[in-house]
């Protein structure tokens, strides 16, 4: 850490000489069970918006709005956004974490799937302390590093945190003030359009081509008209023609589909899963609409794949192609388009999700005839 320019008083300061790596500690175990990763959709949702939380952030956004307005002014990201990340990420602040980063990314940074990351976010702790003479106290946050009223990561603290009341520190942790400028700076810096919206949740024609979801197709909202997308109530699409958009479908055909803009996206930069960004825009969306009555989201029934069965999948994509991804049990974006390829090749609905049909093809699949099923052999005659 010296040799990136950590002096040695605030190593000091933060290690006081104590070795905090353990060999099976707690935070690593937390990594291997990430609940964006093994939830449906509807699930996820619902336990993170439910009728409580709604109706506190309405109350909150009411209270607060006014208060900074200045704030959501000069950043322009509107304020229930803004209360709506706060609700999913801390619960009002109220779940901020009382891990120790420097333990927690000391662990994270030894023989871990991600080990590169966790380093650099363990220098960025340390680069915040040396930059604000902040101790190591002062350093707790979630099990992953994650710190403060949203939850920033240590190095978007340092590419985004403001001191907007005044007292030379972004306090991220204390300070509201501080804490609700850095998210709408950060989400204003990843390129958030102030009057577009994120998108709405449709229904899709019963023709609707599967291959074409996913974020990588872009299309504008007159061509996604064109091809029957309505929203989910069966109405058109409530944005300009010539805005480009995506559909995307977090838990495949049989789950909730949606139409998503770029801001949806941005809300995915700060947290890579497309269960998340669902959460945070419906939360979003009540606290909007004051008279839209809470109803928990609801999608067919689906068989949903346990890791091992996901790793499983993994697995056998990597024995058929040079192009590898991580067999860590985990459906995200590389694994999703994987899947879309063993989809097309067994003539499946391409849809990036992963069903009991496609694992049965893979647990009867011939090195001879591919995914093709093997002739019926001929009935033999009596003689």
């Amino acid at each position: 850490m010296k040799s990136r320019g950590i002096s040695q008083k605030t190593i000091d300061k933060a290690y006081k000489g104590k070795n905090y790596y353990h060999v099976a500690p707690k935070v690593v175990q937390q990594d291997k069970k990430q609940a964006e990763f093994v939830m449906t959709t509807c699930t996820y949702v619902n336990r993170l918006v439910t009728k409580e939380r709604v109706e506190t952030a309405r109350k909150k956004y009411k209270e607060w709005q006014k208060k900074y307005k200045k704030i959501e002014q000069k950043y322009n990201v509107p304020f229930n956004y803004i209360i709506a990340f706060w609700g999913v990420e801390t619960n009002f602040g109220q779940n901020k974490g009382k891990f120790h980063l420097i333990d927690s990314l000391t662990n994270l940074s030894y023989k871990n799937r991600r080990a590169k990351f966790f380093k650099n976010e363990l220098f960025n702790v340390l680069k915040i302390m040396d930059k604000t003479n902040l101790n190591e106290e002062k350093m707790l946050g979630s099990w992953a590093g994650a710190m403060g009223h949203f939850q920033f990561m240590p190095s978007t603290y340092n590419n985004y945190a403001v001191d907007y009341d005044g007292d030379h520190v972004p306090d991220i942790w204390d300070s509201l003030p501080d804490a609700i400028a850095s998210a709408e700076n950060y989400l204003t810096k990843l390129g958030w359009k102030k009057n577009e919206g994120w998108g709405v949740r449709v229904q899709l024609p019963w023709n609707f081509d599967f291959a074409e979801a996913g974020r990588q197709t872009t299309k504008t909202i007159a061509e996604w008209k064109d091809k029957g997308v309505k929203t989910f109530n069966g109405n058109n699409l409530p944005f300009d023609n010539e805005i480009k958009a995506s559909v995307i479908l977090p838990d495949g055909r049989k789950g909730p589909a949606f139409v998503v803009l770029s801001n949806f996206k941005r809300v995915m930069i700060w947290n890579r899963s497309d269960n998340y960004a669902v959460a945070v825009v419906t939360l979003a969306d009540y606290i909007a609409h004051p008279d839209r009555r809470w109803t928990p989201m609801t999608a067919h029934e689906q068989y949903t794949m346990n890791s091992d069965e996901i790793q499983l999948i993994q697995k056998f994509y990597n024995q058929q192609h040079r192009h590898q991804i991580k067999a860590d049990g985990k459906l995200g974006p590389e694994t999703r388009k994987a899947v879309k390829v063993l989809q097309k090749k067994a003539k499946l609905p391409e849809d990036g999700y992963p069903d009991y049909r496609l694992l049965n093809k893979i647990k009867n699949y011939n090195r001879q005839i591919g995914f093709s099923a093997p002739l019926p052999t001929k009935k033999q005659k009596k003689k």
